[in-house]
C-alpha cells in the first residue's frame, strides 16, 4: 500500500512525484467516469433524457473555474504551511473549505433556481429536453455545495501530501451512484421511479456521502490534517489568502472555456461534419491532457511543499522533473494520433467519412506539439503551487485571445481549418516558451503566501 503521505521536502524526487500524480490521474478518471455512469443509465430513457443530462453537463462545467481556484488556493496554501512544518494553520486552512463551499453554495444555489430557464434558452435547447433538463440541474446546483466540500477536502490532502486517500474517497462516490443510478431512475423495489431526476439525486447523494467522508478524515487526524471543529469557523483572513491565490487559477480556466467556445464559433461555419470532427477530437483531447494536470497538481504540492521548507531548488528540479516525466507521455501519444488519428476519430464518429478526415487533419497538426501544452500546464500549475497564479493568468490571457483567436480567425479565411488547427499549434509554442521563461526567473521563489 502507497504511504498515506509522501515525503516531498526530502528523499526520492521521482518516487515522491509519482506517489502524488499516479493516485490523482486515476481519480481524474474517476471524476470524469461519474459522468459516464450518469449517461448510462440515463440512456435507456430516451435521446431526450440524454440530452438534458448532457446539456445540463455544459452549463455544469461553468462551476469548473470556481472549484479549481478554490482548490488551487488550497494545495498552495496547505502545502506551504506543511513543508514550514505549521500543521496546525496547515490544518486551519484546510477547515475554511466548509465555510467557502457553503458560501459558493448558497450563491450557485439561488442562481440556479432563478436562472436555470435562462441557461436552456441561452443555448437554444429545445422544450422537450429543458422539461426534462430543467429540474435535473436545479437539483445538482441546489447540492452545488457538497461537491465544493468534496474537492476542496481532496485538494487540502494532497496539499499536505496524499493523494490516495482522496482517490479512495472518489472511487466511493463513484460505486455508489452507480448503484443508486438504477434504483433511483428506474425505481427498483420500495424505491421511486424518479427518471432523470433520480440520476440527479443519486450523484447528489453520492458527493455528500464522501463529502462527508472526506470531513471525517481530516476531523480524525488520520489524513495528517487534524482539523478542530472550531476550524470550519469562517476566517476572513484565511478566506481572503485562499481567494487571492485561486482567484487567477478561476480566472485562467474561465478564459480557457470563453476560448474553446469562441473556436467551436469560429468552426461551425464549416459544417456539421466539421464541427464533428473537431468535437471528437477536442473530447480526445481532454482524456490525453489528464496526465498533464496530473503531474501538474503533483508538481504544485511539492513547490508549495519545498519552498515552505526553505528548498527552492528542490522545487525547482520536481517541477522541471515533472515536466520531463510528461514529456515522454506527450511523446508517445503525439506518435500514437498522428498514425492512427482517423482510427482513433472512427471509434466515436464511424458513420461519418468527412469527420474523420478532419478529426485526423486536426490531429496531424496539433498532436506534434503536445510537449509544449504539458511544459504550459504543469508550470502554470508549479507557480500556483507556489502562490504565484497571477503571471500564469496574465500569459494565458494573453496568448489565447491576443494570439490564438484573432490568429484562428485570419487564418481560417485564407486556409481554412488548416488555418485553426495552425493557430492552435503556434499559440502552444508561444505559451509554452513564455510560461517556460517566466519560471527560468525564479521570482515566484520568493513569493509570500
Amino acid at each position: 500500500m502507497p504511504p498515506t503521505n509522501a515525503n516531498l521536502t526530502s528523499g526520492h524526487l521521482l518516487r515522491a512525484l509519482f506517489s502524488l500524480a499516479t493516485p490523482m490521474l486515476v481519480q481524474a478518471f474517476l471524476q470524469n467516469l461519474q459522468n459516464m455512469i450518469d449517461l448510462y443509465f440515463v440512456g435507456k430513457l430516451g435521446s431526450p433524457a440524454v440530452a438534458a443530462v448532457s446539456a445540463s453537463g455544459n452549463i455544469l462545467f461553468v462551476l469548473t473555474p470556481v472549484l479549481m481556484g478554490a482548490s488551487m488556493g488550497t494545495i498552495a496554501l496547505v502545502s506551504r504551511f506543511t513543508g514550514e512544518g505549521n500543521h496546525r494553520l496547515a490544518a486551519q486552512t484546510a477547515g475554511q473549505s466548509v465555510p467557502i463551499a457553503i458560501f459558493f453554495g448558497i450563491i450557485i444555489g439561488i442562481i440556479g433556481q432563478f436562472f436555470a430557464p435562462d441557461f436552456f434558452r441561452w443555448m437554444s435547447i429545445p422544450d422537450d429536453v429543458t422539461a426534462l433538463g430543467l429540474p435535473y440541474l436545479r437539483i445538482l446546483l441546489f447540492t452545488s455545495f457538497t461537491m465544493f466540500v468534496l474537492f476542496l477536502g481532496n485538494a487540502a490532502m494532497q496539499g499536505a501530501g496524499d493523494a490516495w486517500t482522496p482517490m479512495k474517497i472518489m472511487a466511493l462516490a463513484n460505486v455508489l451512484n452507480a448503484v443508486l443510478d438504477p434504483l433511483l431512475i428506474y425505481g427498483v423495489g420500495p424505491f421511486p421511479h424518479m427518471g432523470v431526476n433520480g440520476a440527479a439525486w443519486a450523484t447528489a447523494i453520492s458527493q455528500a456521502v464522501a463529502a462527508v467522508t472526506s470531513l471525517h478524515l481530516l476531523v480524525s487526524g488520520k489524513v495528517h490534517l487534524n482539523i478542530r471543529f472550531r476550524d470550519w469557523l469562517p476566517d476572513p483572513h484565511l478566506c481572503w489568502r485562499i481567494t487571492r491565490i485561486g482567484v487567477p487559477s478561476s480566472g485562467q480556466m474561465l478564459l480557457r472555456s470563453l476560448m474553446n467556445a469562441t473556436l467551436y464559433s469560429i468552426v461551425a461555419p464549416f459544417g456539421t461534419s466539421v464541427l464533428a470532427g473537431y468535437s471528437v477530437g477536442t473530447r480526445i483531447n481532454i482524456m490525453i491532457l489528464m496526465p498533464a494536470f496530473a503531474f501538474g497538481n503533483a508538481a504544485a504540492a511539492m513547490v508549495g511543499q519545498n519552498l515552505g521548507a526553505q528548498k527552492p531548488d528542490r522545487a525547482v528540479k520536481a517541477a522541471w522533473l515533472a515536466v520531463g516525466v510528461e514529456a515522454v507521455i506527450m511523446v508517445i501519444a503525439s506518435l500514437l494520433l498522428v498514425f492512427f488519428a482517423p482510427q482513433f476519430i472512427a471509434f466515436f464518429a464511424s458513420e461519418d467519412p468527412e469527420a474523420i478526415r478532419i478529426g485526423a487533419e486536426y490531429f496531424h497538426v496539433e498532436a506534434p506539439f503536445y510537449i509544449c501544452s504539458a511544459l504550459s500546464i504543469i508550470l502554470s500549475r508549479a507557480l500556483g503551487g507556489a502562490g504565484a497564479s497571477v503571471a500564469p493568468f496574465v500569459i494565458n490571457a494573453f496568448t489565447l485571445w491576443g494570439v490564438q483567436v484573432p490568429a484562428a480567425v485570419f487564418l481560417s479565411q485564407r486556409y481554412g481549418t488548416i488555418g485553426i488547427w495552425s493557430a492552435m499549434a503556434g499559440t502552444q509554442v508561444i505559451h509554452a516558451i513564455i510560461v517556460g521563461w517566466w519560471f527560468s526567473l525564479g521570482r515566484w521563489k520568493h513569493k509570500k503566501v
